[in-house]
Formats: C-alpha cells, structure tokens, sequence
C-alpha cells in the first residue's frame, strides 16, 4: 500500500510543490512583510496564484491528466479551497498557542509556514485521489 501511495506520482508532486511553493513563498511574504497586508490576504495570494501554477504543472506533469474537464478544475478548486481552510485554521490557533508572548508578526509568519507544510500534505491526497484520480 505505502509503496503505491510513495511511487513516481510522489516524487513529481515533491518536485511541482517545491518549484510552487517557492513561487508561493515569495508572493506570500512580500505581500505580507513589503506592503503590509493581513495574514490572510498574504496567504490566500499565494494560494489564488500558486494554484493555477500548480494545477498546470500537475495536470501535465504529475498526473498526464489529458484534456481540461470543466469537473476536473470544479475538484481542483473544492480541493484547493478546502485544504488551505484546513491548514490555515489548524496552524494559526496552534502557533499562536505555542508561541503566547511573540510578537504577532513573528507568530503569522511561522503560522504561514506551518500552514502551508499542512496545505502541501493534504493538496496531495486531494489531487491524487480526487481531482486527476484515473479510473482503475
């Protein structure tokens, strides 16, 4: 079971998600520490722009999804939307709780982090078995 979850797809996922998460990372944060947007402004940028890289990428890339199925970028977004619901609103309360005291920029900065490490895990399973998922 683990050696299918961990095969080829895997490994060209880690190599989108680095190539996005960069991109993300760098969107994320100038609009954060450069021109002062919220938190969640700042992040949910990087996701608007980081998903329609990564849906591109994986499509062709990752997945050799063929064609674009009006469905498939509906599962894509559904995917997308609730996967950064989940990260972001367990990573914030849980830095702000492990962090009481910091200051707030240095808690939403790494909450912005762990967000998105929790995001990248969970996109996978959505992508890979939800939204580019090959008939068996």
């Amino acid at each position: 079971m683990l050696a299918k979850f961990f095969d080829r797809t895997f490994w060209k996922f880690i190599v989108v998600g680095v190539v996005n998460t960069l991109f993300g990372t760098a969107i994320m944060f100038v609009f954060y520490n450069v021109f002062h947007l919220s938190y969640w402004v700042s992040s949910a940028s990087n996701y608007f722009f980081g998903s329609i890289l990564s849906y591109f990428l994986n499509r062709t890339f990752t997945f050799r999804s063929r064609g674009s199925h009006p469905r498939q970028i509906a599962r894509f977004a559904a995917n997308i939307t609730l996967c950064y619901l989940c990260a972001y609103g367990i990573a914030r309360p849980l830095v702000r709780l492990a962090l009481t005291g910091a200051a707030a920029a240095v808690q939403e900065n790494l909450a912005m982090l762990v967000g998105m490490c929790l995001f990248v895990a969970l996109n996978y399973i959505g992508q890979r078995f939800f939204v580019f998922k090959k008939a068996e």
